[in-house]
């Protein structure tokens, strides 16, 4: 515990410093450092202590004294109460120079990348791109998402989610589900709504030409349009050429082994998830798919790839799964991430098996929100 704050305490006239990695900024109070949700670099706030730890607190701001040109008046009514979308208050504009800061900061930090790119907008934005949504019902059985680190269940504003999809921004009023979680999903077939739990039901999702099965509660990427632009930067980093021997690693339900298979390779996959592993083999046909932990599976798999594609969960691929693949001297891998440290720290794990990156792409694929996706290629060195 600190000794000089206390939980619930009112700090005041607090400076706020640059952005840090997920969605806070730095302040410091009499040498203690405190990360600040819902606040901007340059402000001069008061903020509400939210938790302690033996190196630093975490805080909310509760008013604003000297406010950022960049900050604005969140659009969404429930904003700062919902833990959703931590970014409302920012500028969209600036919210994505707030995430290349955070992603050109991570990269230099933890793998000496030069980060010089830019994070691209990806339509629909800021609005209406989320096509995955997981609502909880309060004690009167209205609708509603968590509050931030909390069980606490808040209510939808009536015209619904701002940023979900419209066809699933509202649930329908007869929408209550026993274990009190209901999931909502626009896909190709229309807008569905279902209690969680495995229950064996999919959904067809479209990029381009291919069609996917995906489990009801599988996963899928959230935003409307992150399945075609991320096929598209691996499928132009890897430039696949028929004939070579692909892996497609957390592969998911098969989306870019689908895109390698088109291109004529001979595709291997691997994925924790059972039930994803069957139908990647219904979606990709003709390519080889093997269910369990990837690091221990790589080894059934060919002792030579000439492409790699990782996808990892937040917590990155990792040393065992990156040696194996460097292993198999692939001229080309594609890293697909969704925390910038992560990738960071594989990164600089890769360059030292010899894979270096060619290049960093940024995408914001979750607009009003701090999250940010990457996509590294990485070459022999």
């Amino acid at each position: 515990m600190t000794a000089d704050l206390e939980l619930g305490e009112l700090v005041t006239g607090l400076e706020v410093g640059n952005v840090a990695h997920g969605g806070h900024f730095v302040a410091r109070h009499e040498g203690r450092v405190i990360f600040v949700r819902h606040a901007l670099t340059g402000e001069l706030v008061d903020v509400r202590i939210t938790e302690l730890s033996k190196r630093f607190a975490r805080a909310d701001v509760v008013a604003v004294h000297r406010a950022s040109p960049h900050r604005v008046v969140p659009p969404c009514p429930i904003a700062g109460r919902c833990g959703g979308c931590d970014f409302q208050h920012v500028e969209p504009a600036h919210a994505r120079e707030l995430k290349r800061q955070v992603v050109a900061e991570l990269l230099g930090h933890l793998a000496g990348f030069d980060f010089t790119g830019e994070v691209a907008e990806v339509q629909p934005a800021p609005f209406g791109w989320r096509r995955r949504m997981r609502y909880h019902l309060d004690g009167s059985g209205r609708p509603g998402l968590l509050a931030h680190r909390s069980p606490e269940v808040v209510a939808l504003p009536v015209e619904g989610c701002r940023i979900a999809d419209v066809g699933i921004a509202v649930p329908p009023a007869d929408a209550g589900r026993p274990d009190g979680q209901l999931l909502a999903l626009a896909t190709a077939e229309g807008p569905v709504f279902a209690g969680t739990g495995p229950t064996g039901r999919t959904v067809l999702e479209q990029v381009g030409e291919r069609s996917y099965r995906v489990s009801l509660d599988g996963f899928w990427q959230a935003h409307a349009d992150a399945p075609r632009v991320l096929v598209d930067a691996v499928v132009a980093g890897l430039a696949p050429r028929p004939g070579e021997v692909a892996f497609d690693l957390f592969c998911g339900v098969g989306l870019f082994a689908g895109a390698l298979a088109a291109a004529g390779a001979q595709v291997w996959g691997v994925e924790g998830d059972r039930r994803a592993v069957g139908l990647a083999r219904e979606n990709v046909t003709g390519g080889n798919f093997v269910s369990g932990d990837v690091a221990r599976r790589m080894a059934g798999l060919p002792e030579a790839a000439d492409l790699v594609v990782l996808d990892p969960p937040r917590a990155g691929a990792g040393a065992a799964v990156l040696a194996a693949v460097a292993a198999r001297q692939p001229r080309a891998i594609a890293y697909v991430a969704c925390d910038p440290a992560a990738l960071g720290r594989d990164l600089r794990i890769a360059a030292g098996l010899g894979y270096d990156p060619v290049s960093v792409r940024a995408y914001d694929l979750f607009p009003m929100t701090h999250h940010v996706e990457c996509v590294a290629i990485l070459e022999r060195r």
